[in-house]
Order: structure tokens, then C-alpha cells, then sequence
């Protein structure tokens, strides 16, 4: 029997591992539907029609189709796993959760993204890093941690004391960050480092990390 629920998109992608890791801490039975970046699959006509952006993921869940990581990750929980979206359970508790969720997006996500092109992704294309932009970002990531240490040294989770969807989003660019040169300045922060050692040995997060390899499956090409 098919599954009800499916998700289009390549798997080492951080935006289809985003809901691929709240499906899996829901234990939600799903299907990841096989799609092609070279081939261009996104910019087909049927999966146009599910995304008009032409891009992943993409849910199905009965007859809602949704696309963007972050709105499919809380529908998931919203609709499967509730207690990952509110924290400690109180409405407080529930908006300090979206609090870093926001934080995540627009402070930690980006940053993220930039080291990690220029790390990893850069030398696999055939081009030298930019230095310009990784110290660029570098700064930045050092003031983002900052903050972090901080709130992680008050709460062992970041919206308190249990486990939500604010510290799971986390974890899909930081896997891929966490195998760059600069991995260092997360460890150099205790309470950061020990927030992402629980974060990456949660049964969920290690299944998705079996689909997320570090070269993003561009090393196996250039290998041809």
C-alpha cells in the first residue's frame, strides 16, 4: 500500500531534509519520491503544478499539497508529532519556539549557507573558495554564536527545556557545516557543542543523515 504521505525533492537537499527529519521524529510512514536536479525534474510540468516556483520539497498529504521546508516541517508536527511545535507546553513556551524558528531562518540559516558553498560545494565545481565572503560570514557566525552559548547555557533546548521544532531545524545545514574547516568554532562553544551532539544523535536525525552525504553526491560525478 502506498504511503499517504510523499515527499518530492532530492534528500541531500538541507530544505527536503528539513521535513524529511520531522516525518521521521513523527514516525510518519512516507514516501520520498525520486527526483532529478541534473535532469531538471523540478522544472517539469507536473511538478510545476505542485510548486510554481520549481522548487523542493514538495508535499503531498492526502489531498493538501504544500510547498517552502519550514511550513511543510510544521504541518507535519502540527498534524502528527503537536508537542514539537510548543516547547515546555505553555503559550509562552509555544512562542519562544517561533522565536527561534525566525532566528534560525534569518540569522543562522544564511550564514550557514554561505560557509558551507564555499567549503564544500565551491571546491567540487572546480573553483577556489571566496575568502572574501567566508570571512564575511565567518564574523557573522561568530556574533550568531554567541547568542547561542548564551541561551544554551539558561536552557538545554532553545526554547527550554524540552526538544522542539526551533532546535530540529536546525540540523540540516549545520550536518553539512559541521564537515567544513570552521566546524571548530561550534565546538569551542560547550553548550552549543553539546546542544548539537544530542541534536545529530536522535534516531531521526541519524536516517536522514544516511541520505545527506557531504560531498552532496558531486564527488561521485566528478569522479566519471
Amino acid at each position: 500500500m502506498a504511503a499517504a504521505v510523499k515527499v518530492y525533492g532530492w534528500a541531500m537537499s538541507p530544505f527536503v531534509a528539513r521535513p524529511l527529519l520531522c516525518l521521521e521524529e513523527a514516525g510518519v510512514d512516507y514516501e520520498l519520491v525520486p527526483m532529478s536536479r541534473e535532469a531538471g525534474d523540478h522544472r517539469q510540468p507536473d511538478f510545476l503544478a505542485r510548486n510554481p516556483f520549481g522548487q523542493v520539497p514538495v508535499l503531498e498529504d492526502g489531498d493538501l499539497t504544500l510547498f517552502e521546508s519550514r511550513a511543510i516541517a510544521r504541518h507535519v508536527l502540527r498534524k502528527y508529532k503537536p508537542e514539537l511545535l510548543v516547547g515546555d507546553g505553555s503559550p509562552e513556551s509555544a512562542s519562544t519556539v517561533d522565536m527561534w524558528l525566525e532566528v534560525e531562518a534569518h540569522q543562522h540559516h544564511p550564514v550557514l549557507v554561505a560557509i558551507t558553498m564555499q567549503c564544500l560545494v565551491a571546491p567540487l565545481l572546480g573553483n577556489a573558495p571566496d575568502q572574501a565572503v567566508l570571512d564575511e560570514n565567518l564574523g557573522k557566525l561568530g556574533k550568531v554564536l554567541e547568542v547561542y552559548e548564551a541561551r544554551l547555557s539558561a536552557s538545554k533546548y532553545l526554547a527550554g527545556e524540552s526538544v522542539s521544532i526551533a532546535d530540529l531545524s536546525h540540523f540540516p545545514m549545520m550536518r553539512y557545516f559541521m564537515e567544513t574547516e570552521y566546524a571548530a568554532l561550534v565546538e569551542e562553544s560547550p553548550h552549543v557543542k553539546a546542544w548539537w551532539e544530542e541534536l545529530k544523535a536522535r534516531p531521526a536525525a541519524r536516517r536522514v543523515t544516511e541520505f545527506m552525504p557531504p560531498d552532496f553526491g558531486l564527488g561521485k560525478k566528478a569522479e566519471k
